[in-house]
């Protein structure tokens, strides 16, 4: 009966501390949203072959599909499914040079990555 009435409380004195209390317990809950996103980019990350395949675009500064599949020896659909999953997880960026998709780094995703790691292993 006591859940009952904390939960619909009777007077606006009892609605304001409800309030208060939620919001104090919504600030120290967790963000299952955000979690699941960063989720998203640390399996990104978690792949040998994406992680070469970012390892030559910082080296290039920029390569297409072709340049990544043909360096490193891969199919064409292997190469561009996971461009695909780096693309996603906002990792690189493509920007179109004629009829060639180019990819680059993005510089400020991976700083911020970086800085999340550093802060989780403190």
């Amino acid at each position: 009966m006591s859940d009952f009435i904390r939960e619909y409380p009777s007077s606006q004195q009892q609605t304001a501390q409800l309030k208060i209390n939620h919001l104090e317990k919504s600030a120290t809950s967790l963000d299952f949203y955000s979690i699941k996103k960063v989720s998203i980019i640390f399996r990104a990350l978690n792949h040998k072959l994406r992680q070469e395949i970012l390892r030559m675009i910082d080296k290039k500064g920029q390569a297409s599909v072709s340049e990544i599949y043909q360096d490193m020896r891969l199919e064409q659909s292997v190469a561009s499914q996971h461009i695909a999953i780096l693309r996603r997880s906002g990792l690189i960026i493509s920007e179109r040079e004629g009829k060639f998709m180019k990819y680059k780094l993005n510089a400020a995703r991976i700083d911020m990555m970086n800085q999340m790691v550093v802060d989780l292993l403190k």
